[in-house]
């Protein structure tokens, strides 16, 4: 069996497997629900972000299962994310995010997107006159190295950054980033960005692992592709099962998000199984199509970014 955890570039371990707390619409109870229920059955590391509006009810069920000791602290492991329009100030923002959870500091904290925003587009759908022309990265990478260095958290990362953004900021970086969370996937695996993240020691953790179905913006091809269902019959397993045991035989981290009780414990399930490396092999011959393009952050006029390419730095 596959250890549970990893050890990153700081030397704090996080847990392999993630529950997301993203949904839309946006119910505070069923998320408090769905993590409790998560909690029991074994998951101990919750991804949340300002923007998902799930900060206060991740926090209100983790504070619960304190109090009635369930659970320590250092039992659970938690992430946030810096949203865009917090990039000037990301101290500020942390300090609003550890109020909504009710704790001390968190485990992680991630830049959400290499996107700057006008300090009130909160949302996740920008207008055109909600950009910042200028990312500033330096200066956004510095004031997540001051959370570190403050206690409000203890590790800094990124989400949705191309290889060649890492390596920029690498170049400026007192401290390297420990995780980059992005979209990987059976059918989108990220192999130029799993090799440049090795070779500096980042992990790679991956959100939308099964390729988003449920989503507005994703996609059931993954669990639907005939080659990863012909897989699953053969170990008796479930489509997700196979995404998710690909993924974790790459190195990588999963966040999944389903509040549904079955699904849940199908996708903790998968921590206990192994494909075969035939298996891996026709996975990684599957052809790739990235499902979350962010066309929303491309514009010709007050985005930095003209082209959807731009934003991704041609990988996509």
């Amino acid at each position: 069996m596959r250890s549970n955890k990893v050890r990153l570039n700081c030397g704090i371990t996080m847990p392999l497997l993630g529950f997301g707390t993203f949904s839309f619409p946006y119910d505070s109870h069923k998320t408090q629900l769905a993590v409790q229920t998560a909690l029991k059955m074994g998951y101990r590391h919750f991804d949340t972000a300002q923007v998902y509006g799930s900060e206060p009810a991740v926090g209100y069920a983790l504070s619960q299962s304190i109090l009635h000791q369930t659970v320590d602290r250092q039992d659970f492991f938690v992430t946030s994310k810096l949203w865009g329009s917090d990039h000037h100030d990301p101290v500020s923002a942390l300090n609003r995010t550890l109020k909504e959870v009710g704790m001390e500091y968190i485990d992680m904290y991630l830049v959400h997107w290499p996107v700057k925003l006008k300090p009130w587009a909160w949302y996740t759908m920008p207008n055109e006159e909600d950009f910042e022309q200028n990312l500033e990265m330096e200066k956004t990478w510095a004031g997540m190295e001051r959370c570190l260095d403050l206690g409000l958290c203890r590790s800094i990362g990124v989400s949705n950054f191309s290889t060649t953004k890492l390596i920029r900021l690498m170049d400026v970086a007192s401290v390297p980033p420990a995780v980059n969370q992005v979209e990987m996937h059976p059918m989108w695996r990220q192999a130029k960005l799993r090799g440049v993240c090795a070779e500096y020691n980042i992990h790679v953790s991956a959100y939308s692992p099964l390729g988003g179905p449920g989503n507005a913006w994703g996609s059931t091809s993954v669990v639907d592709n005939p080659i990863i269902q012909s897989i699953a019959l053969k170990h008796q397993l479930t489509p997700a099962q196979v995404a998710l045991n690909w993924g974790l035989s790459k190195g990588c981290s999963m966040i999944v998000k389903s509040f549904n009780r079955n699904r849940m414990l199908e996708n903790i399930q998968a921590l206990d199984m192994k494909l075969d490396d035939r298996d891996i092999t026709e996975i990684d011959k599957l052809e790739e199509r990235k499902i979350m393009r962010a066309e929303v952050y491309v514009n010709d006029t007050t985005s930095p970014y003209k082209t959807i390419e731009q934003l991704w730095d041609g990988e996509i």
